[in-house]
């Protein structure tokens, strides 16, 4: 499914990368895409992890395939940009962040709303001190699924995708969420499948943070809530609160003054998951090339990827057990935007 944003961002940037193959096991996904893209197309993988003139790889794999083949193409040499999550589990997550580690190769993952102009603007203001200290954070997701979308094999479930909610819709929300603020020191949370659908993994998560310093803060996510509204992300500061609702931020300062960045867009929130532009896509894949050719470390790498895993773990956690769940400080990469 998350194929034609990035065939559609790889088509605009061709004066910079060429495509050298697209590959998937499956002839008739094959022909598929080749009807829609000017790309050519393979069924050997084995071909593509020989092949040294290959540089680079974006991996759009189900999550339970992602370690098999970014182990295989890291140990080739070959660059990663790699489709959320990490992995379907979290050993699978750490051996892939340990497997480009250690073969000296870029890993990036495609947490894209990091990059849309409004997002870009409030980290720059939360890394500038401008809006003062952090009181109170949210992180709102509430999305909507019918449930034809889980009826598909695989659709949340905990082989394929590694869970429900968090780990697949609201993944990109508290990926940007955590670019943000202090790191989460504790949560609590409940976890839950909703009478509106039958799927193996929980489609709703309230939960409360405690940060790094002492600010506290709050998760709601859900795909049960027709007919699907823009994710928001609200940090009340010492200075000013910011309100970032989509690709829309809003600025409120103690001294009377707004400011807006942006505007709304459409996030796939709804029914159609893949209802949004792909610019997002295209300024994430350059910003990889960049960090391939030389330049600044993705901030959306492997190790801050870590950390949302980390979070939606503690989150899981709490609720089976019943009870507060600490998280474990990670003290590599910077994980900021």
């Amino acid at each position: 499914m998350a194929v034609t944003p990035h065939a559609r961002s790889l088509v605009d940037l061709a004066p910079r990368v060429e495509v050298a193959a697209a590959y998937s096991p499956t002839a008739a996904r094959r022909d598929a895409f080749a009807a829609q893209f000017p790309f050519p197309v393979t069924g050997d993988l084995d071909a593509i992890v020989g092949d040294r003139s290959i540089t680079a790889a974006i991996v759009l794999t189900p999550p339970a395939a992602h370690r098999a083949v970014v182990e295989r193409l890291a140990g080739a040499g070959k660059h990663v940009l790699l489709e959320k999550p990490l992995a379907a589990t979290p050993d699978d997550a750490e051996a892939v962040v340990a497997a480009c580690r250690r073969a000296g190769v870029v890993l990036a993952l495609v947490f894209q709303h990091r990059y849309r102009p409004a997002a870009q603007a409030l980290a720059a203001r939360m890394r500038s001190g401008a809006l003062g200290d952090l009181a109170s954070a949210s992180a709102s997701i509430r999305w909507w699924r019918p449930q034809s979308y889980y009826d598909e094999p695989g659709r949340g479930t905990l082989a394929r995708d590694g869970g429900g909610v968090l780990i697949t819709q609201a993944i990109h929300t508290l990926d940007l969420f955590l670019s943000l603020t202090p790191a989460v020191e504790e949560v609590v949370a409940f976890a839950a499948t909703s009478a509106a659908h039958r799927m193996e993994t929980e489609d709703t998560v309230a939960g409360a943070l405690r940060f790094a310093g002492g600010a506290l803060g709050a998760v709601d996510a859900t795909t049960a809530a027709f007919p699907g509204f823009a994710e928001r992300i609200e940090l009340a500061c010492s200075e000013a609160t910011a309100v970032l609702a989509s690709g829309r931020l809003e600025l409120f300062h103690r001294d009377g003054r707004r400011e807006t960045v942006g505007d709304g867009e459409a996030t796939g929130g709804g029914s159609d998951p893949m209802a949004f532009a792909h610019d997002a896509h295209r300024a994430l894949i350059g910003a990889f090339l960049d960090a391939v050719e030389g330049g600044p470390a993705p901030a959306n790498d492997g190790d801050s990827a870590l950390r949302v895993h980390d979070l939606i773990d503690a989150l899981l956690a709490s609720s089976r057990q019943r009870q507060a769940v600490a998280l474990r400080p990670r003290s590599s990469g910077s994980g900021r935007i």
